[in-house]
């Protein structure tokens, strides 16, 4: 009597390194988002103002945009996989560091800004090596799926970021939630270390290469890369300024408890963020089998249905406030896999990385690395922090205008014929 031995089904290197590239991105964005969660409980123990608060967020933000450009050449040169370590642990023992931040009013205010300039550069070094990791892993007409699903982690991780700020924050001091969500970081960087792979650069694009699409300074006169990357720094100055004032917006005007403020929307970010995304990946899938401008179109559409809700939460009744915050953060993470696949998809394996770098320099030089502060700002001087959030509408009709022309220059899949 004999056995015929089968073959063991293996578990591919590209699964395993795109769930723990999840893993890091959630954790990523818990990290960022414990300070907006914790930021009223922070203002009354230092008394600072609102623009004093949303410029740490802005300190963030440029360290994160200064290094971006250098992190993108080493991602072009170098292997990504030790890069992508290197930048998780810096994150990790910076939150860590935040735990001991002087109570001291000036040298606690300087502490913490230098904190979140810290992990703003740990955190630019994984966004813009795991997109470019995961490209040389699937190709072009399966990136918006695959990017739906990666980017999925950043509704969740903020609403965690959030939870964890506002409601530890209130029960254990807001120092606290830092000291905890340090350590996963720490222990996901190690099992990438082990188990993540670098894939063969280039290996899965088919797309027609020429010279806008493979040099450094094609990129400035590449249209499909320019105007995804204008249109998602004037929507990133939008997403900017809500994340950050958003629960300090239903603390003080709503009045609702910073911990049920936190609540809210986190519970709302991380339900419309796992269904809008998710959602939003699938439909533009199913419409890019048909026109390969859908990652551009359906952007711009999901943009223009978040307005009007938009303007229902900072405008309109109390009542109906949390309702259209639902409707309009639903709307906000439609287009999160579509709008990053067609940055990813506008250029060519050798420049990629750095083409994520220079999208990562214009999108918080232009978007949210100034936003939270200009709001805070117009917020201190007109003592109306809903009128200050009302600059974000403007912003998201400019992003919805720069989608709809940026899909005139979207590159043919698969050699889809041009109409």
């Amino acid at each position: 009597m004999s056995t015929t031995l089968q073959p063991t089904r293996r578990i591919s290197p590209a699964f395993w390194t795109l769930l723990l590239l999840i893993a890091l991105n959630l954790l990523n964005y818990i990290d960022r988002y414990i300070l907006p969660g914790a930021q009223s409980l922070i203002q009354k123990e230092y008394n600072w103002s609102d623009q004093q608060m949303g410029a740490l967020t802005t300190g963030f933000f440029l360290t994160y945009m200064l290094v971006a450009p250098l992190t993108g050449w080493l991602g072009d040169r170098f292997p990504r996989k030790p890069l992508i370590i290197t930048g998780a642990v810096l994150w990790s023992i910076a939150t860590l560091a935040t735990a001991w931040v002087s109570h001291d009013k000036y040298w606690g205010y300087w502490t913490l800004y230098l904190r979140h300039a810290l992990v703003g550069v740990g955190e630019a070094t994984f966004s813009i090596y795991a997109p470019a990791v995961l490209a040389d892993f699937y190709p072009e007409r399966d990136r918006n799926r695959i990017l739906s699903v990666f980017y999925i982690a950043i509704p969740v991780g903020a609403a965690v970021g959030y939870l964890a700020g506002g409601t530890l924050g209130t029960l254990y001091g807001w120092r606290t939630p830092f000291f905890l969500c340090a350590f996963p970081g720490l222990l996901v960087a190690a099992l990438y270390w082990w188990i993540g792979r670098e894939p063969q650069r280039g290996a899965q694009d088919h797309i027609h290469v020429d010279r806008s699409r493979s040099s450094f300074l094609g990129l400035f006169t590449n249209g499909a890369f320019l105007t995804a990357t204008l249109g998602l720094a004037a929507l990133t100055f939008a997403m900017g300024g809500i994340s950050t004032w958003v629960p300090t917006f239903l603390h003080r005007t709503l009045g609702y408890p910073v911990s049920k403020a936190s609540f809210i929307v986190s519970a709302i970010t991380a339900f419309d963020g796992i269904a809008a995304t998710a959602l939003g990946g699938w439909l533009a899938q199913r419409w890019l089998r048909t026109n390969y401008r859908a990652l551009y179109l359906f952007s711009a559409v999901s943009v223009v249905l978040t307005l009007p809700f938009g303007a229902i939460v900072f405008f309109g009744p109390h009542a109906t406030a949390i309702p259209a915050l639902f409707l309009a953060e639903f709307f906000l993470f439609l287009n999160t896999g579509p709008l990053n696949a067609a940055i990813v998809n506008s250029v060519s394996a050798p420049v990629r990385a750095t083409a994520i770098s220079v999208n990562l320099f214009c999108i918080h030089a232009f978007g949210d690395t100034f936003s939270p502060q200009v709001i805070g700002a117009v917020s201190d001087r007109t003592g109306n922090l809903s009128l200050a959030l009302g600059l974000t509408l403007v912003s998201l009709a400019i992003s919805a205008i720069i989608l709809k022309v940026g899909s005139r220059f979207a590159p043919p899949l698969d050699n889809q014929p041009v109409p």
